[in-house]
């Protein structure tokens, strides 16, 4: 006999794709047409992501050759009649979730009970002895169902097994009922002095730091919309003076980087070409000149800035996958609007886990 896995080109992904479409036995893909069973491959792969991409259509057409030449091979070595080969022999997966029993299945129990680990301890059953479920919207041949409205019970208590006789006694599990010493209780007009409340408890230093760290000082959003950007929220910032540095120095070099780099141009046009270029001034040359003093700048202030939660850096540019929340504008990408909000809210949220972070008590 011969199984699918002995098909050369199919390997476990596409094993898999090929039994959740209802295609188990070497048969059923030489009795598929092309079309048919790459649709229904795209569409199992769709649903349960077994592999990264589909096969293509030459290769299951290969699968098909493959496996018809394999009947055919094995009708001769076995000396038995393979069944004929035909585009329409295949059973077409049926969608049962439409089935009126299926949805009174569906609504009877809509939710599976997990099988205890004794159950299957005591019946000596493992993992693979305990079929797959089915995929109801895909299901190739006939679905018995079977409707069971009852719910399950609570748990009958455990007898245990008397030693005399060989009958079975139920434990008691009723617990003693505590007896309730009378002389300890007093009424309300036998108390002598009523309750007076104590002094109120301060908070020590030690845990308003603690909430100072959580929320924000009532008197900061005193007055301030909370929809608004200006209401500033979030933990607070253990360097918050070093990140508004850092900020700023971040928009300086971004914003110089390209007025030195045309300063730069300009200045040489004027040396090489006069006569075309001479009214571009000289003082230009301060911003070519000023370009390494903010790099030194950046590098100190810049490059330290980082999240107070998931420590990434803030002001540096990392090609990775940023939070759906994280300030940007198309165009600008991530780090300059993180500054401009910086600046002129006192409050962020983090472009790597999203943490709103605020740099004002």
């Amino acid at each position: 006999t011969v199984n699918l896995s002995s098909i050369y080109g199919i390997g476990k992904s596409s094993l898999d794709l090929l039994e959740a479409a209802g295609f188990h036995n070497v048969e059923a893909v030489a009795n598929a047409d092309v079309d048919k069973l790459l649709h229904e491959l795209t569409r199992a792969n769709d649903v349960l992501k077994l592999s990264k991409r589909p096969p293509t259509h030459a290769a299951v057409e290969k699968w098909i050759a493959i496996a018809r030449d394999s009947l055919i091979a094995d009708e001769v070595v076995t000396g038995t009649k393979a069944k004929p080969v035909a585009e329409s022999s295949a059973p077409a997966p049926v969608n049962h979730e439409r089935n009126p029993e299926v949805v009174a299945m569906l609504a009877a129990a809509p939710f599976a009970l997990p099988l205890p680990a004794r159950v299957l301890m005591d019946h000596q059953l493992s993992v693979s002895d305990i079929p797959a479920g089915l995929l109801l919207n895909r299901y190739s041949g006939d679905l018995e169902v079977q409707v069971d409205p009852r719910l399950p019970g609570k748990p009958k208590p455990k007898a245990t097994a008397a030693s005399v006789n060989g009958y079975v006694q139920l434990a008691d599990n009723t617990r003693q009922k505590l007896e309730i010493d009378t002389s300890k209780i007093r009424s309300i007009d036998a108390m002598a002095t009523p309750l007076v409340r104590g002094p109120a408890i301060k908070v020590s230093p030690a845990e308003d730091r603690i909430a100072l760290l959580r929320a924000p000082r009532s008197s900061t959003n005193e007055g301030r919309n909370p929809e608004s950007r200006f209401y500033i929220r979030g933990v607070l910032h253990s360097h918050p003076v070093s990140v508004t540095v850092g900020a700023f120095v971040t928009i300086l070099v971004m914003l110089m980087i390209p007025v030195a780099v045309v300063s730069s141009a300009l200045l040489f046009l004027s040396t090489e070409m006069p006569e075309k270029f001479a009214w571009v001034p000289g003082w230009l040359l301060a911003f070519p000149l000023a370009l390494p003093v903010c790099g030194a700048f950046y590098l100190i202030w810049g490059l330290s800035g980082a999240c107070r939660i998931c420590g990434q850096k803030l002001f540096v540019h990392r090609s990775h996958l940023k939070n759906s929340r994280a300030h940007r504008v198309p165009g600008l990408g991530y780090i300059l609007p993180l500054c401009f909000h910086i600046l002129v809210f006192r409050w962020f949220r983090c472009t790597h886990c999203g943490t709103p972070v605020r740099l004002k008590e």
